[in-house]
């Protein structure tokens, strides 16, 4: 099975995309130094011409991996969902069935739930899992898990990682790729609170000086919580940038 990439900045090519790094996305850097304007659409990536692969040699598309993960749009107007997470996705369409949507997300958090479960066994770690439905994807807390929360540190890199394979543990069961969201002691929920002061630092400053604020590298969840908090103030923000220094732009008002 192809791992799925967790980064929204990957283009597709005709080769299995390879994961983007996962950028630095400690909140406590602030603002980037400014060295001049930022690109006007710093999230629009070219994708190359594609050559068709050999009859005998291509991936039946189904098997295939979406190559964008989903938790950051190309423009905040599109409100896409990362967590890595890390994406140029746009939100899921409204399913048909909205009840048996939620069965299907249900089943995505106790398929995570057991394997993380597993995992914290196998590390004699304890920790009570807590599994919710938020929007259109699955949620899966694990608390009570101090150990746990120790070695994940400051800046959430254990936290991310548990959570892609989480991810996978799901796809390998349902063949669908999931966009569960997993946290750990209410370290996600604690980050995106700073991170919303931060960009409203940001924002008050691109008023203020009638210029734009480039923020530090971020993770695509990160990212996706500061276009929230420009656009609910009523202003432009777009990413900016390549791999670990894709970054959010914040615009003054025109």
């Amino acid at each position: 099975m192809t791992e799925p990439s967790t980064s929204d900045d990957a283009v597709e090519t005709p080769e299995t995309p390879a994961s983007a790094p996962v950028a630095d996305s400690g909140v406590d850097t602030g603002i980037a130094p400014q060295t001049g304007d930022a690109p006007e659409n710093g999230d629009a990536l070219e994708a190359p011409t594609k050559t068709a692969a050999p009859a005998e040699t291509a991936a039946p598309a189904a098997e295939a991996p979406a190559s964008a993960s989903d938790d950051e749009s190309a423009s905040p107007e599109a409100e896409e969902q990362q967590a890595d997470e890390d994406s140029d996705e746009e939100e899921p369409a409204a399913p048909r069935d909205p009840a048996g949507r939620v069965r299907e997300l249900e089943e995505e958090g106790d398929i995570a739930a057991d394997y993380l479960e597993e995992l914290l066994d196998i590390a004699d770690l304890d920790g009570d899992i807590d599994i919710d439905v938020d929007g259109d994807r699955a949620s899966v807390e694990i608390r009570g898990a101090d150990r746990l929360a120790k070695l994940n540190g400051s800046r959430g890199e254990l936290l991310d990682a548990l959570q892609e394979l989480a991810r996978l543990a799901v796809q390998s069961r349902t063949g669908n790729r999931s966009r569960l969201m997993l946290d750990i002691g209410g370290f996600r929920a604690q980050r995106k609170d700073d991170l919303e002061h931060l960009a409203e630092d940001a924002v008050a400053t691109a008023r203020e000086n009638g210029r734009p604020v480039p923020l530090r590298p971020m993770n695509p969840f990160e990212r996706k919580v500061v276009h929230d908090v420009a656009k609910q103030a009523g202003l432009r923000s777009e990413s900016d940038g390549d791999g670990k220094d894709r970054h959010v732009v914040i615009y003054p008002a025109s």
